[in-house]
């Protein structure tokens, strides 16, 4: 579990490799702070999957990537060089300053629009196909693994506001009209919806 809070931005090392279970590896570089909080077996929110660390050192790890996670997300199409999101898992007392994350990306959302004002930025985002029910106005969302609040909401996108901040210590600073975030929903949408829907009372039509 996760908060949406970016701890750091990591670089890949090398171009995503092959491995001998089957999936593909990515070797992260990172700072020796964040380096001391992982160890082999720990989750890492990798731009907002959640990886399994596998191997690594003090400035690097190492992860796998399944034929879901390569499927669902854009990781391993990605290059050495390339800027990546990272948290480490969410420890039992630890602040919850975003939303519960769960890394577990639901499909790639594209950036439709980026407007850039004196104090924040503004990006309106098309909402992946099924994922509808589960964006509402003033609720969460995960892009890229970072935690944002849906400000606006139109048939087909939604917009979020970015403080400066975030559009410094994270990725999304320079993402332009194009880019596919990885997107999650807000988990507690989707047990609201299965516990309606095991009740009877979400009709075919809400279903997404």
């Amino acid at each position: 579990m996760f908060t949406g809070l970016v701890e750091e931005r990591g670089r890949l090392i090398a171009d995503p490799a092959p491995s001998q279970e089957g999936g593909v590896r990515l070797v992260v570089g990172h700072s020796a702070k964040l380096g001391r909080k992982l160890s082999v077996g720990a989750s890492l929110a990798v731009s907002g999957a959640c990886l399994t660390v596998i191997g690594g050192g003090t400035r690097r790890t190492e992860v796998e990537l399944t034929r879901e996670t390569l499927a669902r997300t854009r990781l391993g199409r990605m290059r050495r060089g390339d800027e990546l999101n990272l948290e480490t898992a969410l420890r039992a007392g630890d602040a919850l300053g975003g939303h519960w994350v769960q890394g577990h990306v639901d499909g790639l959302a594209v950036l439709v629009r980026r407007d850039d004002r004196a104090d924040h930025a503004e990006f309106e985002v098309e909402i992946p196909s099924g994922m509808r029910p589960y964006v509402v106005e003033k609720g969460a969302v995960a892009l890229d693994g970072v935690s944002l609040t849906i400000s606006g909401l139109s048939a087909s996108t939604f917009r979020v506001a970015l403080l400066p901040h975030t559009l410094s210590v994270t990725t999304l600073g320079g993402a332009s009209p194009g880019h596919r975030f990885h997107f999650e929903a807000d988990l507690l949408a989707k047990y609201v919806e299965r516990m309606l829907e095991r009740r009877g009372l979400l009709s075919s039509a809400e279903r997404p």
